[in-house]
């Protein structure tokens, strides 16, 4: 069964895009193609012109059940990632404090994952696969499981970290406010097999504050756009 057909798209560095589509609609297949996860059975992924063949080094990748390692404790499960030969020893730990930080979780160095917040082991999920700083995050739907309250904070730290490092990141989810809080373009796509239906640019300037984004000027509008091109999608009619 083809899950993906006729995707073409260019996102340039240090944009965030988000992704939305109904379910099983292959969302979740395109980050793991272009993470080189899952092999293409047709067509090409580059990265700064270079065609990504096998694991692709250039991203992070957080998936929807985005685990820490249970026998090391927070700073190491943060430096897990980071390449020995590019970060000595002393390095290694004051990048890892420095994205604990960032993630607002200092003072937990120490403390190992079962001794976590469900919220707080997602924030250090998420800054473990930012710590090395790959040129492109890959997530998906990082935020799914989480209460209402947890969600909105993570996704305010998440904005106030990618405003400080701006690496591009494609962002998986099936939160249409989400999608427009955090994006700079929303790709809409199609029932599988997924295709592309739409791109939307969200008119809304940065900084973003989300506890206050249904109040942000051009929120409204990109949403009702948003909606629209979705509910079609869904055949949802009007009222």
């Amino acid at each position: 069964m083809v899950a993906l057909q006729d995707i073409n798209l260019d996102i340039p560095y240090g944009e965030f895009v988000t992704v939305v589509g109904p379910s099983g609609c292959g969302k979740s297949t395109l980050l793991k193609l272009i993470a080189g996860l899952t092999p293409l059975s047709g067509g090409r992924i580059l990265y700064q012109g270079a065609e990504i063949l096998g694991l692709n080094t250039k991203v992070g990748y957080v998936p929807q059940e985005s685990k820490l390692f249970p026998w090391l404790n927070l700073e190491e499960n943060v430096a897990f990632g980071l390449d020995k030969k590019r970060y000595p020893r002393q390095q290694r730990e004051q990048q890892a404090r420095h994205f604990i930080k960032l993630a607002g979780l200092t003072g937990f160095e120490k403390y190992y994952p079962a001794q976590l917040s469900g919220g707080m082991g997602k924030r250090a999920s998420i800054v473990r696969a930012l710590a090395y700083e790959p040129p492109v995050i890959l997530m998906d739907e990082p935020f799914g499981p989480l209460d209402a309250q947890t969600r909105m904070i993570l996704q305010d730290e998440l904005l106030k970290i990618w405003e400080q490092k701006r690496q591009t990141i494609v962002f998986v989810t099936h939160d249409l406010v989400e999608a427009v809080a955090l994006a700079d373009r929303i790709v809409v796509m199609t029932h599988r097999p997924g295709r592309i239906k739409d791109v939307l640019r969200v008119g809304m300037k940065r900084p973003r504050d989300i506890f206050e984004i249904h109040r942000q000027d051009g929120f409204d509008r990109a949403y009702g756009r948003l909606w629209n091109i979705f509910r079609h999608e869904l055949n949802i009619k009007r009222a």
